[in-house]
């Protein structure tokens, strides 16, 4: 019985978005006028210089992620937004500290390097040791721990796309020491070799020993990976002052513009207010938190006020716990079932592609047709998968999720890496995405029907 009533359902909801022909022409004056305002918007950009060149990188727990987030606050007020407040969270709190890398033999060279992110340290004298290099989990196990043991392994795996190669640094420490190593050095996670590592989240397997370890450059690991399989031993000295403070103490931040006819039912969009500690954190994620406020404060300025509450969410902790997320999640407690839909930008800012939502079939023809009011920006691509990290715990208990989406062309190039400077974000791609959001979000929060979630979310950023 329940099985037929779902389907009754879902087919109703399919009937029903095809006997909306007018939902594009319903919202098309609307959709334009937000379009142009962001088009010609110069304050949203000028906010996000603030943001990267006066307050910079912001890791949890650093000063500077406090200063963020007060500063976010103010800058959502005076856009004229209501009910701001900032949500209390315990975030994590991992110090770089000092850090070197260098090979000793067969050559005296400092290698390119960045710790990962809640990695332990080195002792103070740091760790010399021979070094095996593999590609792929299947080699390193194919070595065994007599090969293993007391070595430093480097991992050259091949980069297969962002998804699978993160793999290699959120596990491979624990795998290398399951196995005796004394560290590892991870080939980093990224499609460009310009001598640049990037960092990222790793993650210890409570059962093994707990290894120092860091990401070094393509170039890096492909030079010693070509080394040992010529047989030539390879040795590397690394110090790393890596460790872990009390939990410290941090906040989402929301705002919002109430709904004028359904104030309890809430569409939310945001992205990450913290970031690694290199570079600006300029396209993860500075630039898509200030396109989602740029979007409200735009609606704000043309006088516009769906039926519904939009809300804007600066979320904490992403990259290194997601615990911000999380406590979103607690506390909207029991008023998750007004929690209309969810969007999360966490992909960079370039030219925008459009969506992917993780909703059912019927509301897909509907965000079908709001994706046609986006085809003036580039944006109207609608697609499955839709989610965020920050979003996920949303999504587990029903809510629509959407992942807006761009064309991604050089994204892993910059990700968390000294290169993520404000300068990778082109001002009119930035503004195309603060458009798609603001459409996207006004619609949502304004349209009679209610989307219903199907299909699997993403994970991205991390």
């Amino acid at each position: 019985m329940r099985r037929f009533a779902l389907t009754f359902l879902a087919c109703a909801l399919a009937v029903f978005a095809a006997d909306q022909p007018g939902l594009t022409d319903q919202y098309r004056a609307v959709a334009d006028k937000l379009i142009d305002a962001a088009l010609a918007d110069t304050e949203g950009y000028n906010r996000l210089a603030y943001l990267c060149y006066r307050i910079g990188n912001r890791l949890s727990g650093s000063p500077s992620l406090e200063r963020a987030i007060q500063w976010s606050a103010e800058q959502m007020k005076e856009a004229g937004l209501s009910n701001v407040r900032i949500i209390p969270v315990k975030v994590p709190h991992w110090v770089r500290g000092a850090e070197s890398a260098r090979m000793v033999a067969p050559l005296d060279k400092p290698l390119h390097m960045l710790g990962l992110g809640m990695s332990v340290g080195t002792p103070p004298q740091g760790i010399t040791a021979d070094v095996v290099a593999v590609s792929t989990f299947e080699e390193l196990a194919k070595l065994g721990r007599e090969k293993v043991q007391g070595k430093i392994v480097v991992y050259n795996e091949e980069y297969l796309g962002y998804g699978p190669t993160r793999y290699y640094r959120s596990s491979g420490p624990s795998r290398a020491a399951a196995l005796g190593a004394v560290a590892a050095l991870v080939r980093s996670a990224t499609p460009l070799a310009m001598q640049a590592p990037h960092t990222g989240e790793m993650a210890y397997d409570e059962s093994q020993p707990k290894i120092p370890a860091a990401a070094i450059s393509p170039e890096d690991a492909m030079m010693i990976a070509r080394l040992t399989a010529d047989g030539v031993p390879v040795k590397v000295h690394l110090e790393m002052a890596a460790h872990m403070e009390p939990d410290a103490d941090s906040g989402d931040v929301v705002g919002e513009i109430p709904g004028k006819l359904h104030p309890e039912e809430v569409v939310v969009l945001g992205g990450h207010i913290d970031s690694w500690d290199v570079g600006q954190g300029a396209q993860d994620d500075g630039a898509s938190i200030i396109a989602c406020l740029e979007a409200l404060a735009l609606m704000k300025k043309l006088g516009l006020q769906p039926s519904r509450t939009i809300r804007v969410a600066f979320w904490v902790n992403e990259e290194n716990g997601g615990r911000g997320g999380v406590a979103y999640r607690e506390w909207i407690g029991a008023r998750i079932k007004d929690q209309v839909a969810a969007i999360e930008m966490d992909g960079g800012a370039e030219a925008p592609r459009g969506f992917g939502a993780g909703v059912d079939a019927g509301s897909m023809e509907l965000l079908q047709q709001v994706g046609k009011l986006l085809d003036r920006v580039g944006a109207g691509e609608i697609t499955g998968g839709g989610g965020g990290a920050d979003i996920a715990p949303l999504m587990r208990d029903g809510v629509p999720g959407l992942g807006e989406r761009t064309v991604g062309t050089h994204y892993f190039d910059w990700h968390h890496s000294e290169a993520d400077t404000l300068d990778k974000v082109d001002p009119e791609d930035f503004r195309k995405n603060v458009a798609a959001l603001a459409v996207m979000g006004y619609v949502l929060a304004d349209m009679p029907a209610r989307l219903s979630a199907g299909g699997g979310g993403r994970r991205s950023g991390q």
